[in-house]
């Protein structure tokens, strides 16, 4: 037996106002739902705020206030008694209030993510063409109007046109909500008819669209199922659309062949298919605004996403309406945060018709194509296609655009990520403008996207000449000592990476340089300095005399030392590379304690390739030098360790290795044989598992006769560029990884 259960209703008054608008009076008042269990005690309970809209047809200048006002306080039960002074006074102010020209409507806004600076969205939807009537709707009317949508085409967009009205004053959409009869009767007509007029469904799918600006309003769309319906129709105008290009060919050609007799043929075909054109994209823009609000819901979203809403909304990308075009990217780019969403993008040609956009005379629909074309460029693909394009020399211009600027630059500054693009930046006038910018921020910070893209093209070699041009590098390098600015500083270092002209510059700031080097500075600025210093690999350069007059020996040794950062020990290392190539350093270095110090570290990071390869190439530069070279030999277990590496995983380190023992063996006798030795070993071992491997036949010879003959052949120990000169000119260019950064991608995205 089911509980008896009892439902108690408390209804409060509230506040009375008069309507912005009409001749009425808005009653705010509060009720309150209670369950009451069989005992009286309460089960669950809700409250709701309302309104009420009490309207006075009757109020004009001859009413008499005071009579209105006892009747509407004795008609309105949510109004007290006490209030009806309150009541006159209201009624008075709406007998006195200047009749407003504005007539109130749905202003919705396109539901664009939050997160943007400077939100784009497509102009608010006015009465379009063909729709406007002169009959003003009243909403006590609405019955007649239903009954509209029962007759024939014109009446249906009559009665349509009137509830749209109606719906445009957002006053108005509660009462409509309540309206079941009305709703069914537009949804029965727009799912029945809208084949058969394009103003009656872009009418009847306006209305809709005047509730799906509001959350709250979507469970409605949803049950009319207004959204698939919606689906529908722009498949199917994007079919018809198509049709109307073929055909609008077909007589193009037969007006070339035929021109006399078919041109007025032609231009009649053409000015039907301007106005069938004009009513379609109208239809296509309040459909396509109705599902860009039902699309807040990721799962509505998804929903569309399986329709194929992306394919629709690219092929939209033809047309030339500004206002539709706003929209379709608008939507677009909504859809792009989504990876399924950007996939659909990428095998599609949605970057070639964006590429169309850009530029284009409207500022709104340049700066939402940008947008969208930003959340685009973080797929490796897609970055490639904007190449393909054009788009390069095309966002270039835009960086002379101040209000484009930076979402092009955002761009320009992901395509710059990949190698394969930086040398095209060579070819624009991109490097000029960037110089200009850097050097207009004069001592304020610089904006991470600039500096980032700077460092980038810097990578680049012609890049880096351009930049060097007149006195840039002179400029850069005054900024960045002045402000110690380790990011501006790392794209310097990033240019001195490259060997020829750039690179000679640098001879005139390397006292700068090192006089940065030191316990007291910024770290990060610093390494920057370290690793600029040590890209300077040019003959001519006095180091003996540049590590004296800075002190710099005893730097370099106390921060090889494991517990100092890793960033800051590699640079060390890699600048005792560097400085190792010249004989008098290497004297330096072999008295000061930094070889033991070497060996240390190496055996603390032997897991860490970079840092075993770089130590490794510092001992391949000491042997060159007999000051060095006695040390690491006699002092040090350093030829134990590189003869453990020279089998290592890496190739480059097995490579250095190689050659640093090479040299070893042909200066020390014991470490010769003991090198040979592990050769041969290593050799062996390797022979006989290819022979194990291979199953060789009986009768197949050895590959080189007798064991007894492998030790006379000095092939198996030395590789066949074993000595190699002493001015150190065959460096593996792996072996200098100072040789720039280049910044990793981030995500100066819009949502």
């Amino acid at each position: 037996m089911q509980p008896c259960l009892f439902l108690l209703m408390k209804v409060k008054g509230g506040s009375i106002d008069v309507h912005p608008t009409e001749k009425a009076l808005v009653v705010q008042y509060e009720v309150e739902a209670t369950i009451l269990g069989e005992m009286g005690a309460p089960m669950l309970g809700e409250r709701k705020e309302c309104q009420k809209i009490i309207r006075l047809k009757s109020l004009n200048s001859n009413t008499d206030i005071a009579s209105l006002a006892r009747k509407v306080v004795d008609e309105c039960r949510l109004i007290h008694p006490s209030k009806l002074a309150e009541v006159e006074q209201l009624l008075y102010y709406l007998q006195n209030r200047r009749k407003s020209n504005g007539k109130g409507g749905c202003s919705p806004n396109l539901a664009e993510p939050k997160k943007e600076k400077r939100q784009i969205k497509p102009r608010d939807l006015t009465p379009f063409e063909g729709m406007e009537i002169d009959e003003e709707a009243n909403i006590n009317n609405i019955d007649d109007y239903v009954e509209l949508l029962y007759e024939d085409i014109p009446e249906k967009v009559r009665g349509s046109t009137l509830i749209l009205q109606l719906a445009r004053n957002p006053d108005n959409l509660k009462e409509l909500l309540h309206n079941e009869t009305a709703l069914g009767a537009l949804a029965r007509v727009l799912r029945e008819d809208w084949k058969q007029s394009v103003e009656l469904a872009t009418t009847i799918i306006y209305i809709f669209f005047c509730f799906s600006s509001f959350s709250q309003f979507h469970g409605l769309i949803t049950h009319y199922k207004i959204g698939a319906l919606c689906m529908n129709i722009v498949e199917h105008e994007l079919k018809r659309y198509d049709l109307w290009q073929d055909e609008l060919q077909k007589k193009k050609k037969a007006y070339i062949l035929v021109v006399f007799f078919l041109k007025k043929d032609h231009e009649k075909a053409f000015k039907k298919y301007q106005g069938l054109l004009v009513k379609q994209e109208q239809l296509l823009r309040v459909a396509l605004y109705l599902l860009l609000n039902l699309a807040e819901d990721p799962r509505t979203e998804l929903k569309m996403r399986n329709k194929n809403i992306v394919l629709m909304l690219v092929k939209t990308l033809d047309r030339e309406n500004a206002e539709l075009l706003v929209l379709v990217v608008s939507f677009l780019k909504k859809l792009s945060i989504y990876l399924e969403n950007k996939n659909d993008m990428a095998e599609i040609d949605t970057i070639e018709k964006l590429a169309s956009l850009v530029p284009c005379e409207h500022e709104d629909l340049l700066n939402i194509t940008l947008r969208l074309l930003l959340n685009l460029s973080f797929d490796t693909g897609l970055r490639s296609k904007m190449v393909q394009v054009g788009l390069l020399p095309k966002l270039t211009a835009l960086l002379g655009n101040e209000s484009q600027k930076q979402i092009a630059m955002c761009i320009l500054y992901h395509i710059s990520v990949d190698d394969r693009f930086k040398s095209m930046f060579a070819y624009t006038d991109c490097i000029p403008q960037l110089m200009k910018m850097l050097f207009e921020h004069g001592e304020e910070p610089i904006d991470a996207e600039l500096i980032s893209f700077c460092i980038n093209l810097a990578a680049n070699k012609r890049n880096a000449q351009i930049m060097c041009e007149g006195n840039g590098l002179k400029m850069l390098m005054k900024r960045s000592l002045k402000l110690k600015d380790p990011l501006l500083m790392k794209m310097i270092r990033n240019i001195s990476q490259h060997d020829g002209p750039p690179k000679h510059l640098f001879i005139d700031y390397v006292g700068d340089l090192a006089a940065q080097i030191g316990p007291d500075e910024d770290e990060d600025f610093v390494i920057e300095c370290l690793g600029t210093l040590a890209n300077l690999t040019i003959p001519e350069l006095d180091w003996e005399l540049v590590l004296k007059e800075y002190n710099l020996v005893p730097f370099l040794k106390d921060h090889l030392k494991p517990g100092t950062e890793d960033d800051l020990i590699l640079e060390v290392v890699i600048m005792i590379g560097t400085v190792s190539m010249d004989d008098s350093c290497a004297a330096m270095f072999a008295k000061s304690g930094i070889i033991p110090a070497l060996i240390e570290l190496l055996n603390a990071q032997q897991e860490d390739d970079e840092f075993v390869c770089q130590i490794v190439y510092v001992f391949y530069q000491m042997v060159f030098h007999q000051a060095t070279r006695d040390v690491i030999i006699k002092e040090t277990q350093a030829p134990a360790y590189l003869i453990d590496l020279m089998h290592d995983k890496n190739a480059e380190i097995r490579k250095v290795c190689d050659n640093t023992l090479d040299i070893i063996a042909e200066y020390d006798e014991e470490w010769g044989k003991k090198i040979q030795s592990e050769k041969f070993r290593w050799y062996n071992s390797q022979w006989l598992e290819m022979v194990e491997n291979r199953q060789m036949d009986e009768a197949e010879p050895y590959m080189y006769g007798d064991d007894s003959d492998l030790l006379e052949r000095p092939d198996l120990f030395y590789s066949a560029d074993g000595i190699i000169p002493s001015d150190g000119a065959i460096s593996p260019e792996f072996f200098h990884t100072q040789n720039g950064d280049v910044i990793g991608q981030q995500t100066f995205a819009v949502g």
